[in-house]
């Protein structure tokens, strides 16, 4: 029989960064009794995202920061959006190059990733915020 839960985990991100939240959708996989099935994750936001990235060195996720805010400055010249503050504009283009969604499978009530993966939320901003991830899963 399919059945299917719903949950909207808040993260509060503190600036910007990757924040780690794989234990957070392992929990809510476990609490939903679901053995096999999918897992949609999806961050309410247009100025953050999610990623799946290695796990297991953490200048993986320095480079990846400073990647993209060279790819994408912090200058408040080069945008017409800017009613927030110089991060506000290239939060939303980081976020456009990046996930907003992200499905991964349930196998034996665990996410189905690899040894070195886990799911971030990726901050685009500066400023302190609390972020919303509607998770829903459905199976059997």
């Amino acid at each position: 029989m399919m059945i299917q839960s719903f949950s909207e985990l808040k993260v509060d991100t503190k600036g910007q960064k990757l924040i780690d939240i794989s234990k957070k959708i392992e929990n809510f996989v476990k609490d939903s009794k679901i053995i096999n099935g999918i897992i949609n994750l999806s961050i309410l936001h247009t100025s953050a995202s999610l990623i799946i990235q290695e796990n297991a060195s953490k200048d993986v996720l320095i480079d990846l920061e400073n990647f993209f805010n060279n790819l994408v400055p912090m200058n408040e010249n080069l945008y017409l959006h800017t009613l927030e503050g110089k991060d506000d504009m290239p939060a939303h283009i980081k976020t456009a190059l990046t996930n907003t969604h992200l499905s991964l499978s349930v196998i034996g009530n665990s996410l189905k990733m690899g040894r070195w993966q886990g799911i971030y939320l990726f901050e685009h901003r500066t400023n302190n915020h609390i972020r919303s991830i509607f998770c829903h899963i459905f199976g059997e």
